[in-house]
């Protein structure tokens, strides 16, 4: 049975995370120029050197977290859980073995658990940054979160 679920609301200014593997981070840079008008309506954060470069070569403001390999996919990815991360743009490199993959995969999964938009390359950036979505509010439902834990405990301790 379906759970009724919990309202969430991206505003109409939306808090984007950029990211960009090593061997992408030109691409991400060239991306961010093309969309620069549609960008600077909105907050920006990025990790270590992505959003260091893209606020050097763009001039958009983008407030930097650390290194994806030190712990900057897991700071974009808490703030998805406090619901302070909208959107994630996230170039990728499909072909290059990364150190810090686990945490790549933990972002990519609670991406997905909170319903939120995330591009892993530039076609699927650019329909999201196109989207009538992108100029007004929308609202998504999500699991009670709290309630389906509240019931998994209740269940584990008739168990013991």
């Amino acid at each position: 049975m379906e759970k009724e679920g919990i309202e969430f609301v991206i505003g109409k200014q939306k808090n984007i995370a950029l990211i960009a593997h090593d061997n992408k981070k030109s691409e991400i840079i060239a991306w961010c120029t093309q969309h620069a008008e549609i960008l600077k309506k909105h907050f920006l954060f990025g990790t270590g050197t992505t959003a260091r470069m893209i606020a050097e070569h763009t001039g958009l403001p983008i407030r930097g977290f650390n290194s994806g390999p030190l712990g900057g996919d897991l700071q974009i990815g808490a703030r998805i859980v406090d619901n302070k991360i909208d959107i994630v743009i996230f170039f990728s490199d499909p072909l290059t073995a990364q150190p810090h993959d686990p945490d790549v995969k933990a972002l990519l999964r609670i991406a997905q658990v909170y319903d939120i938009p995330i591009a892993n390359n530039k076609a699927t950036a650019d329909f999201i940054i196109t989207s009538a979505y992108m100029n007004t509010e929308y609202t998504h439902r999500l699991m009670d979160f709290k309630h389906t834990v509240e019931e998994r405990a209740s269940v584990l301790e008739v168990k013991l």
